[in-house]
């Protein structure tokens, strides 16, 4: 009897048994956004499935720490020729790159070694070069995930082929629904009266996330909607400047800078604003609404898959101030509506959970090590037990 690992297809899988993956994945980012949010859900997430991960990031930074503290593997890069060693030494399946610099370190480091690249695109914006766009996610990978459909349209119109992409949104854990004791504590927390009509916004303050839009809807609100205040979290090159600015608003306004927990404030909002020029997905837009938030966003990228216009919330054009408020002042008209729209966002949230998020990632990388020939039974592949048995 010889025992041989049989790959028919992803529908037999169950059948084959679980192949446990080595996966290194690579982040370059110096801060933690929504790309290293999303990148420490799914590695926990495959955790819980068994693969074995390494996550090479800047030493010291945010995600190190997020990444140690959920029980994961953090290295430094520690130059090129160390990052190809371990690579090679540690006998890994997939090299999964999660930004830009990223994907050009895993090429490089994983060149002519046997494992499979794949690149998270985690932007919208047309590409300047379209040809080196193509190049780039067509060569120097396996395949490309695209957070959304927009994205994947980016994709496709800069020359990158379709069965090279595969769209896996972000997903994320659900939180409780919100209570009255959650809200009155959020409020309490931030110094909002109960009958304050609160709007909020978390982000990085980078001209692309669109907060100089906010305070400028902000500014046309101030005398309309007296009992409303804005809550503008996060931390950025911009946020000085707009601070300066916000003064005009008489504490309509307040910059609360980077918070940990989130859980308090969605607690404490009315409404979610996220006047994005560029987003391929809107994290924060999705948490917000697993909240049970309706959100006003731009119709940009994949907000407009997040946010079910009339429905959840309401889409406005980018870099529209005036829509903006607007869009606010019809919220904070009719509370019944609010409250229906909150309901529906939530309902709409609970189709992009992290498991979902997770199971895919892991049957993309499984279709790359198919395609390519690779032996399950070789190296960090699946063991003895989880083979078909033939003689």
């Amino acid at each position: 009897m010889t025992k041989v690992a049989i790959y028919v297809s992803l529908d037999c899988y169950a059948v084959v048994g679980t192949c446990i993956l080595k996966i290194a994945h690579i982040d370059t980012g110096k801060d933690f956004r929504g790309g290293q949010d999303a990148l420490v859900s799914l590695a926990r997430g495959l955790k819980q499935r068994g693969h074995a991960q390494t996550i090479v990031c800047r030493e010291g930074s945010p995600l190190a720490d997020r990444v140690k503290a959920a029980g994961l593997e953090a290295v430094s890069f520690g130059g090129m020729g160390e990052l190809r060693r371990r690579l090679r030494e540690g006998r890994f399946d997939i090299v999964h790159a999660h930004d830009g610099r990223a994907q050009t370190i895993s090429f490089r480091a994983s060149l002519g070694l046997p494992v499979r690249r794949v690149a998270s695109r985690q932007v919208a914006f047309e590409p300047r070069h379209p040809l080196i766009h193509r190049w780039k996610y067509s060569l120097t990978t396996h395949g490309v995930i695209a957070l959304s459909q927009a994205v994947k349209r980016v994709l496709l119109v800069a020359g990158v082929p379709e069965e090279h992409i595969e769209v896996i949104e972000p997903g994320i854990e659900m939180p409780k629904a919100r209570s009255v004791e959650a809200r009155e504590a959020g409020r309490v927390r931030w110094g909002f009266a109960g009958d304050e009509f609160v709007i909020g916004h978390v982000a990085a303050f980078t001209r692309e996330k669109g907060q100089d839009v906010a305070l400028e809807a902000a500014l046309l609100l101030a005398s309309r909607l007296p009992r409303a205040r804005m809550m503008l979290a996060g931390d950025g090159p911009e946020r000085s400047a707009l601070m300066e600015r916000a003064r005009a608003a008489s504490g309509f306004v307040q910059f609360p800078g980077f918070i940990e927990d989130l859980e308090e404030f969605y607690a404490a909002l009315d409404l979610y604003i996220m006047p994005s020029r560029s987003e391929a997905w809107g994290l924060t837009a999705l948490h917000a609404t697993a909240y049970g938030l309706p959100v006003v966003a731009s119709n940009v990228g994949g907000l407009a898959e997040v946010v079910e216009h009339g429905k959840s919330g309401w889409l406005v054009p980018a870099e529209s101030a005036e829509a903006l408020a607007e869009a606010i002042v019809d919220a904070a008209s009719d509370p019944a509506r609010l409250a229906e729209f909150g309901r529906n966002a939530r309902r709409r949230a609970e189709r992009f959970s992290i498991e979902k998020t997770v199971e895919r990632t892991e049957q993309f990388y499984l279709r790359l090590l198919a395609a390519a020939g690779k032996d399950a039974m070789d190296g960090s592949a699946c063991s003895d037990s989880d083979s078909h048995t033939a003689t």
